[in-house]
Order: structure tokens, then sequence, then C-alpha cells
């Protein structure tokens, strides 16, 4: 039995919260901290008719590591799962040192004001260093390493889908089928449709700055970079059919490279239908995608922001939301001497994650492996002194938890590979 504190009430949060109160032999206390205290309060409502966990709820300001340190101190956590904006990670992994509790995350660090000087100025070292200029990578946090390996913490770092369960995959390919794995390809295919003309499917600040930034991959332990929606590709989707798909600089093959060093070409590619990729030009030849301030009226506002508060909420999309996604991973590589080819892969309807949880599939597939990677750190299974990401651990038990908790996997051993 465990006590877990969850920071932030957004679509994902309310998922992976309903499959922790479905999971309530291991957690039997939630305590629920958002900035907005009555989102946490009318979800508390809901659930609590529908679990036998006990939930609390708690207003908190996560860019203050203080305020988030005196909210750990007083309810003694087993652990903090964040699913607050990445722009927020640090400032809870601080609280999280200072008060002695483990650490779990969805997605890695980056920056709300990317005209931090500090920021900056490491950024500009890393593009030159390393040769991609996404603003997001796990350089922040992996600078904690010795700080919670010191303190015998454990900061599971990026246990969503897509980083998350594609790590796992990775992990448990190269486990189970694989001598050596020689390239990996991740595929994210979206076949929702919301009926809206532009919406996104998850954070509109997060998604739209991740899908105009130049795309990157790794081949032969350097990074490529290109330049934005330049590498197309056509695949046939089970559950979803011919889509297209593009190529974008993503999390997780930053902490493939460095761990399994072996591979030779991670690529990582997302599907876009034509319209939404119209939309988003448009937004960003007029400034609309810019983090940079401008004053209007007298006042100082993030374009990107705003555009943000005209957008429809992810979270209002899933009763609207038909279709199916399809996400996972092809490898290449050897067996036995002889190649081999593999697709491990889930199928998500949207509909069906409606029924159960209220949500589309988008912040289902994210939601529930939040909830497995908190249960194995609280559990102990995944407890070791560090900063890791999903594919440093054991995948079998995160595989078999995938089954039970609803994202089942598949295996196709003979897929068509991606040009």
């Amino acid at each position: 039995m465990s006590r877990l504190m969850v920071i932030g009430c957004g679509g994902v949060a309310s998922v992976a919260i309903h499959k922790c109160c479905q999971n309530s032999e291991v957690f039997d206390e939630l305590i629920l901290a958002s900035r907005t205290k009555s989102k946490c309060d009318s979800l508390a409502e809901k659930l609590t008719k529908l679990s036998k966990t006990k939930i609390m709820t708690e207003s908190v300001d996560a860019d203050d590591a203080s305020q988030v340190e005196a909210l750990i101190r007083k309810y003694q956590p087993d652990a903090v799962l964040n699913l607050a904006l990445p722009y927020q990670d640090l400032s809870i992994m601080d609280a999280c040192l200072a008060a002695g509790v483990d650490y779990i995350d969805t997605a890695n660090f980056e920056p709300e004001d990317t005209d931090d000087p500090i920021w900056r100025k490491r950024y500009e070292a890393r593009c030159k260093e390393l040769g991609f200029s996404a603003y997001f990578d796990y350089s922040w946090q992996w600078d904690y390493q010795d700080r919670f390996k010191e303190a015998g913490l454990t900061a599971l770092l990026g246990t969503g889908f897509d980083p998350g369960v594609t790590s796992v995959f990775a992990a448990y390919a190269k486990k189970h089928y694989f001598d050596r794995i020689d390239t990996i390809d991740i595929l994210d295919c979206n076949g929702g449709d919301h009926g809206y003309p532009f919406a996104t499917n998850f954070n509109p600040e997060i998604n739209l700055r991740e899908v105009s930034a130049p795309g990157s991959y790794m081949e032969d332990g350097k990074w490529v970079e290109i330049p934005a929606m330049s590498i197309k590709r056509e695949y046939d989707f089970e559950g979803v059919g011919m889509k297209d798909m593009y190529l974008l600089h993503h999390e997780e093959i930053e902490a493939l490279g460095r761990n399994m060093p072996e591979v030779k070409r991670i690529r990582f590619f997302m599907t876009f239908g034509q319209s939404y990729l119209t939309h988003m030009s448009c937004l960003e030849n007029v400034g609309m995608l810019s983090t940079t301030p401008v004053d209007f009226q007298g006042q100082k506002i993030v374009p990107i922001q705003f555009l943000k508060a005209l957008l429809p909420d992810p979270a209002s999309l899933g009763p609207r939301t038909v279709g199916k996604t399809n996400i996972g991973c092809i490898f290449t590589g050897v067996k036995d001497g002889k190649e081999k080819s593999l697709y491990i892969y889930n199928v998500c309807d949207h509909q069906e994650c409606y029924k159960e949880v209220g949500s589309q599939a988008i912040s289902y597939t994210t939601g529930v492996p939040a909830m497995i990677g908190a249960m194995l750190v609280v559990t102990g299974q995944w407890k070791k002194p560090g900063v890791f990401t999903t594919d440093e651990f054991d995948p079998d038990l995160y595989m078999e938890a995938l089954n039970k908790w609803g994202l089942p996997w598949k295996v196709d051993e003979n897929p068509v590979l991606v040009p």
C-alpha cells in the first residue's frame, strides 16, 4: 500500500489518477495538487464514489520548489508523480530531493522562457557541440544523477507512451528478440478525428513547439538535423490505414542513443494531416508560435500562450474524437546470425478510452504508462538510486502491466520497413 502525490490535473493526469484509483491495492491514498484546486476537487468527488482509494486535494504553484517541498513534507508521500508542465520538472525534482521522496514524470525538461540568458548560453553550446537544436533535452535532468544517487532516491523520467513505452519496447526487443539491434524507427500514428478545423491533442504550447522545430535523428552515434517536416513517409497502420508521417526530433532518441550505443540509427515519425500542417504553417508565419513576449495594449503577452487560450482544451476532445491510434517501434537487427525485423505496437481506440475514463486516446496512452511507472517505483520493483529512463530497467514487468491496465501490445515479426 502506498501514498502517491500527483502534481497536475489536466487530461493526462486525469487518466493516470483514474488508473491509480482502479489500482487501489497499490495506491490506497492519493494527494492531487494543482494550481487550480477546483479541478482536483471535481475529479476527487467523482472518483471517490468509484474507488477505495482515499483522495486528498491541495493547491500548489509547481514553479515554486519551496511550495512543493512544503506540500511533500505535509503529506509524506512515497513518491511524486509530476504531470504538470515540462517547464516545472526541475523545481519538482528539487523539492523531491529536499523532502526525500522518489520522482516520476512523463516528459523531459524544457524552459518556458527560451530567452533566459543562463539557459540560452548552455543551449547554444549544446547545439554547437551535439548538433540538434530542440528546446527540450535530458541534460538538465541527467545532471541530477549524483544528487539522487547520494540521497538514495529514484527519479524515473519519461514514463508516458513516447517517451516511455517506446523505450520499454526497445529494452524488451533487445532482451527477447535480438542479439544486436541495428535500427529503431518509432512510429506515432493518431488516426483520430475530433471534428475541429484545428486543435492539438495535448498541451498546445508543448505540441506546437515540438512539431514546428527542426527534425533530427541519430545515426552512428551522431545527430543529423533536418528542416522541419522535410522528411515524409507513408505507412499503412493497422486499425487506421495509410497515413502520411514526418520525421521529428523526439526525446527518447537521445536516451536510447546513450543507453543503446550499438544501434546504428534511431528515428521518430509522427502522422499529420495536411489541414493540420497548413494551419500550423500559417500560425508560424504570423508569429503565433513565438515564445518571445510582445507588447500588446500596455501588457506583455507570449503569442503561443495566447494561442493556447483560443484553441480547444485537449481535455475536452474526448467525447467528439473517433478513430484509433497506433504507436510502436520497428526494429531491425540480428538474431542467431540471421537478419531479423520486428514491430512492437499498441492500437488504442479513442471512444473506448472515453467510455472508460472520459478521455481521448492521446491522454490515455500517456496516463496509463504514468501510473505503471509510478506503481513500479513505489512497489520497489523499479527502484535504484539515481536518474533513469524507462529503458534502463527490466522491461518484462512494465510489458505485463501494459496488458493488464489497458494498453495491450502486439508483435509483428514481418513488418513493412520504413525506407
